[in-house]
C-alpha cells in the first residue's frame, strides 16, 4: 500500500459509535509518556467515505490497559474505556 495516507479521525467517525458511544478521544492516555492520544485510519483509495483498512492508535497504549486490567495497576475507568474501544473495533470490522 505505498500510496496509503494516514487520515486523522475525530470522535464523529462511525468506528467510535459501532457499539459503545465514544464521544471524545482524549481517553486512555499513554501510561508513561504524556501527550494527546491520536487515532488515524487508512481508507480504501485514500477516501474517508470508503472502507477503513487500517486503524492506528498513537500516543496511547490500549492493549496495556487490557493486559493489566485485573491487577489494579491502571485506573478502572480508563480500563473500561480501553475495552469499549476494542469492542467497537471488532464490531466495526465485522459489520463493514
Amino acid at each position: 500500500m505505498p500510496e496509503a495516507m494516514f487520515i486523522d479521525l475525530d470522535a464523529s467517525h462511525p468506528i467510535f459509535h459501532s457499539f459503545f458511544e465514544i464521544n471524545r478521544l482524549d481517553i486512555i492516555p499513554q501510561a508513561y509518556l504524556a501527550g494527546q492520544p491520536i487515532f488515524r485510519g487508512v481508507f480504501e483509495d485514500n477516501d474517508p467515505t470508503k472502507r477503513m483498512q487500517i486503524m492506528v492508535n498513537y500516543n496511547t497504549d490500549i492493549s496495556q490497559f487490557w493486559e493489566w486490567s485485573g491487577t489494579g495497576l491502571r485506573p478502572i475507568d480508563d480500563t473500561n474505556e480501553a475495552y469499549k474501544l476494542g469492542v467497537n473495533y471488532v464490531v466495526y470490522g465485522l459489520t463493514q
